[in-house]
């Protein structure tokens, strides 16, 4: 049995006892809102849901970003994309901008009333002339029609994803601005041949967060993993439905 379904798998786990700030990262606040249930078992059981297939593609573009980003960054020059669409903006240079864009560690804040440590690891930051904070973030995929909009209903946890970006940075009194950004790389599939290279339309696509949910979202998580209850399943959640049907055999 592997240890995303071992009971006895402690660390990292939250007890009601534990004295040190306990980590939540923002993957996990985003559990917490799509299945309560998915998100006790993790945090306070030990019980994961089955790992996803690693997206490689998706890592390799996001690093290549950075690197281009990074080369506009240490000439405090503009990138020919936000030069496309006339952003004031450029990419911001932060002592801390790698730690930020690290996993494991990310820009965190200890919310002091519940004792969590809540922590994100941001794709990249810019700056505007107001002196303000930009937070954007890479997405990558490919699909025939072209990429405008972040509109449907599955494309939610993109947003709270920025507002919890933005929320981390305000905690740590930095002027943020309520524009961020999705760099959206689109794989062209329409080329006569492959040639060893993927092509990509990329679009820019603003979006104002409104990060008003995150406190009371993290006060929820808090009476949530402190009941000794397991809270009932979300109904459109499909680890759940599949156990359930499972069990119904």
């Amino acid at each position: 049995m592997s240890d995303y379904y071992n009971p006895q798998r402690t660390k990292g786990l939250y007890s009601e006892n534990i004295k040190n700030p306990f980590k939540l990262s923002r993957s996990k606040i985003e559990l917490f809102l799509n299945c309560k249930r998915c998100f006790y078992y993790d945090r306070k059981l030990g019980i994961s849901r089955p790992p996803g297939f690693p997206f490689s593609l998706n890592s390799a573009v996001d690093h290549l970003l950075k690197l281009e980003f990074d080369i506009h960054r240490a000439n405090n020059t503009k990138h020919p994309l936000i030069e496309k669409y006339g952003i004031d903006a450029r990419p911001a240079s932060h002592q801390d901008l790698d730690k930020w864009r690290h996993n494991f560690t990310g820009i965190q804040f200890l919310h002091k009333a519940t004792n969590f440590l809540i922590y994100g690891a941001i794709d990249d930051l810019w700056q505007n002339s107001k002196e303000e904070y930009i937070v954007v973030d890479y997405k990558s995929t490919s699909k025939n029609e072209e990429i405008t909009d972040i509109n449907k209903d599955w494309q939610i946890g993109y947003k709270r994803q920025m507002e919890i970006y933005q929320w981390l940075l305000r905690q740590n009194n930095y002027k943020v601005s309520n524009t961020g950004y999705f760099v959206y790389c689109n794989g062209k599939t329409d080329k006569k041949a492959f040639d060893a290279k993927l092509e990509f339309d990329i679009t820019l696509i603003p979006y104002t967060g409104n990060s008003e949910w995150v406190e009371n979202t993290i006060n929820e998580i808090y009476n949530c993993l402190n009941q000794d209850q397991i809270p009932e399943a979300d109904a459109n959640c499909d680890y759940c439905n599949y156990i359930k049907t499972i069990n119904s055999k």
